[in-house]
């Protein structure tokens, strides 16, 4: 996929959707870039997280518990997965396993945070972006929790 195609999907991923052309560059040049198969998994619940992925191409299903147990939330390509991994460490609340053929871009807490660093009107912007969207991650959670005890 060319520089072009990456920064223009990174743009489409909520919270990164606020950056500038510049910050999604570097991204785009310096995050690491990972296929997966059919049914491979990029992270398991629990696990701790030092990043956030960006789905490129393909679809991930994300899931608490085991396969089958409870209902998933399949996201595609422009999808960003681990938002507050990109600012602190926390552990996975679910599994990601790739839904055929998937591209991934990871992107390290230490790059995101050096966007701080070279756009610091940055930080208010991606402040409140990130808070809105774990209030609705929360809120998926809750409803995949509440699905799995009936």
């Amino acid at each position: 996929m060319a520089l072009e195609d990456d920064i223009r999907t990174l743009s489409r991923a909520p919270v990164l959707d606020a950056l500038g052309r510049d910050a999604l560059r570097l991204i785009a040049f310096s995050a690491d870039r990972q296929s997966l198969r059919d049914g491979q998994t990029l992270f398991r619940e629990g696990q701790r997280a030092d990043g956030g992925y960006v789905v490129m191409s393909g679809a991930i299903d994300l899931f608490r518990g085991k396969p089958g147990d409870g209902p998933s939330r399949r996201i595609g390509p422009g999808a960003l997965i681990g938002e507050m991994a990109l600012l602190t460490d926390v552990k996975r609340p679910a599994t990601a396993v790739a839904v055929g053929a998937a591209g991934v871009l990871r992107i390290a807490r230490p790059l995101f945070l050096r966007l701080f660093d070279e756009y610091p009107e940055l930080a208010e912007t991606l402040r409140q972006r990130l808070s809105e969207r774990m209030a609705a991650d929360m809120a998926d959670l809750k409803r995949i929790e509440a699905a799995l005890r009936r």
